[in-house]
């Protein structure tokens, strides 16, 4: 008897191993950089044979923008199961808060958004413009629900808030590196200080959170579930 073809496996082995493989490639990418990793190195640190990797990934480039891609959801999920805890997470001030400890904690999404070469290499140079329309989208979604609730300065329109925004967190992202004192928790709070004092309203005290917040979480499982399947990662 043949043996079975590895399409015809058990999903949740393939699962688990593709898992495996991610775990791996994260971490020598974390610790060398891109340029100094090879499918070889993954292959050994993993335990398996480079064909076995190849089956998941065709390419070394494919590999790692998974991994970084799994790093981006890591971090929307967080912000989806804080806004289960506590659902003023979807205050914008609250919001940045959480997604900056994520980044902090997370030093290739860090430097994902920050396009670092050193620690991404080219792939810091390979937009995906399908990835990058489908969370743009979310952002707007997302701000123009705070608008709607009157939970934005409305001088500015929600677009403005939206590059304004970017700026602010992208820029407290920069500056994490050269912080003088203090922790991320410290300058998590000095940037839900800013971001709440720059372009926020004051909250309604009728504001319907429950609702706010299962729309901010409908959004949110969406762009995660499509990010999930366009990169063919396992469930997180």
């Amino acid at each position: 008897m043949s043996a079975t073809p590895e399409r015809l496996r058990d999903p949740q082995q393939r699962a688990e191993r593709a898992a495996r493989i991610l775990d791996v490639a994260a971490d020598l990418l974390t610790r060398h950089g891109y340029r100094r990793v090879t499918m070889d190195d993954v292959a050994a640190e993993a335990g398996i044979g480079k064909g076995t990797v190849y089956l998941h990934w065709k390419t070394r480039e494919q590999l790692f923008s998974a991994v970084l891609a799994r790093e981006v959801l890591h971090a929307l999920d967080g912000l989806r199961q804080a806004l289960h805890r506590d659902p003023q997470t979807c205050l914008l001030h609250n919001f940045a808060r959480v997604y900056f400890l994520a980044v902090v904690e997370r030093p290739l999404l860090r430097g994902l958004l920050l396009g670092d070469p050193h620690l991404l290499g080219k792939l810091t140079g390979s937009p995906d413009p399908a990835r990058d329309d489908r969370h743009t989208t979310m952002a707007r979604a997302y701000l123009a629900l705070l608008a709607e609730h009157g939970l934005l300065r409305d001088d500015l329109t929600a677009d403005e808030v939206g590059y304004a925004y970017q700026a602010t967190f992208e820029g407290f992202l920069r500056a994490e590196g050269s912080a003088p004192t203090g922790g991320p928790e410290q300058r998590a709070e000095l940037l839900a200080h800013t971001v709440r004092h720059a372009f926020e309203n004051e909250t309604p005290p009728d504001l319907p959170f429950q609702k706010l917040t299962a729309a901010t979480i409908a959004l949110l499982g969406d762009l995660i579930e499509a990010d999930r399947t366009a990169f063919g990662l396992p469930e997180i």
